[in-house]
């Protein structure tokens, strides 16, 4: 990797490779929204007073593991190159990798929204542990879909630019977005019950695309993020339905007489 003045400042004068670094810084902020719905959703999970150390921590670590995937893009793209077959397809290093971390990202959304549904707070065969979790064990979780989410970015970055400084500064702008957006986005899943089920909703189908892309099936993922931005769109309208029935409901009260019967006019 050349990191060298000369090199650089040559970087900085060529046209192109602006456009390639906004065309990516495009596609990393894009990746990372997969990454940062996952971080909300279970930091979320733990007591208040550790939610925000929690979302530093994990989106830290997303940092330092594209930082350091891209100090041996060699052997990433070796896991791109194919080690077994089984029913007549070839699998790489990769595509297990994607496969299981779709399936985590299933099962995971899956006893979440079984937790969030079921009426008995007991045991069951989705989660044999308590309601809230430990910090150690939230990060263990965010530390294994960072790494998922680190690959599928940085074989996309090599796909988009051989430049090794554009990928870093691209890298570094993606993950600034989500280290500000994480704290918002988690206090907005939070106080709104059917946007964390719709959230939830959301890792499913990434977790099923990443299953998908393993066994070799190509997914645009423009179809996959205009779907949730089409079901982000109609949410937002139930939200702003819902408010305003509250405020018709707090007028209606607070417009009804007092008292069990409204005080007749006496009679001349």
């Amino acid at each position: 990797m050349d990191f060298s003045l000369p090199y650089l400042m040559q970087l900085a004068a060529d046209p192109v490779i602006w456009v390639a670094l906004a065309t990516l810084i495009a596609m990393e902020v894009v990746l990372g929204i997969d990454n940062l719905i996952f971080i909300s959703i279970v930091t979320n999970k733990l007591p208040e007073h550790q939610r925000a150390s929690a979302r530093r921590i994990g989106i830290g670590l997303a940092l330092i593991l594209r930082i350091l995937l891209l100090g041996t893009i060699a052997f990433i793209m070796q896991l791109t190159a194919p080690i077994i077959v089984a029913f007549d397809h070839p699998f790489s290093w990769r595509d297990l990798i994607l496969i299981a971390g779709g399936l985590f990202l299933v099962w995971k959304a899956t006893k979440e929204i079984h937790h969030n549904v079921d009426p008995d707070a007991g045991p069951d065969m989705f989660d044999a542990s308590p309601a809230t979790a430990g910090f150690a064990s939230v990060i263990g979780q965010i530390l294994v879909l960072d790494l998922v989410f680190s690959i599928d970015s940085i074989v996309t970055a090599v796909g988009m630019t051989d430049h090794v400084p554009v990928m870093v500064v691209a890298v570094l702008v993606a993950v600034g977005v989500m280290l500000m957006a994480a704290t918002p986005l988690a206090n907005f899943i939070n106080a709104n019950p059917s946007v964390v089920m719709l959230a939830l909703g959301f890792l499913i189908m990434i977790g099923m695309t990443l299953i998908a892309e393993g066994f070799g099936a190509h997914v645009p993922k423009g179809y996959v993020y205009a779907a949730m931005a089409f079901s982000v769109a109609i949410e937002t309208l139930n939200l702003f339905a819902r408010r305003a029935a509250r405020r018709r409901s707090v007028r209606v009260r607070v417009g009804r007489p007092q008292g069990r019967r409204a005080k007749k006019k006496p009679r001349r």
